[in-house]
């Protein structure tokens, strides 16, 4: 009897990576909360209306796992910290402006502002630039992988 060859299982796409680290409601709003500077577990509740002590806990507990933050002690008894994005959650910065961007897109709701240039008051569009070509990349430009096609 011949082998049966045991299939792969497909590798993760750079999205879906991203979304286990990040993906969730509530991971989102930490991160941008974060984004103004350290916080406390307290200063976060306040920051992020509506979540729950324990689903804070697990959210942030997750995201220093992901390498997103990192907590410090700032007492021992009782131990308390506070958090505190790193590089990698910086990054984030660009993702959820457009993510809020695309919220406040038309449609979506009357209450939504989109952002805006503070000098001149237009609301911003986010375009893709390839720093070799010096040039932006337009989405007809990009493939169905994420592959840029010039």
């Amino acid at each position: 009897m011949t082998p049966v060859a045991e299939a792969q299982p497909p590798s993760p796409s750079p999205l879906g990576e991203a979304v286990a680290r990040v993906g969730d409601r509530w991971a989102l709003l930490l991160v941008h909360a974060l984004l103004a500077g350290p916080r406390r577990f307290n200063d976060l509740q306040k920051d992020v209306p509506g979540i729950a002590p324990n689903v804070l806990t697990q959210r942030l507990r997750h995201l220093e796992r992901e390498g997103v933050l990192v907590s410090t002690p700032y007492s021992q008894r009782p131990r308390r910290v506070v958090y505190e994005l790193t590089g990698a959650g910086q990054e984030l910065a660009g993702a959820l402006r457009l993510l809020a961007q695309w919220g406040a897109g038309a449609g979506r709701s009357d209450d939504a502002e989109p952002l805006r240039h503070p000098a001149c008051g237009t609301a911003l569009e986010a375009r893709w630039w390839c720093p070799t070509c010096a040039r932006v990349v337009d989405d007809d430009d990009v493939g169905d992988e994420g592959v840029i096609h010039l």
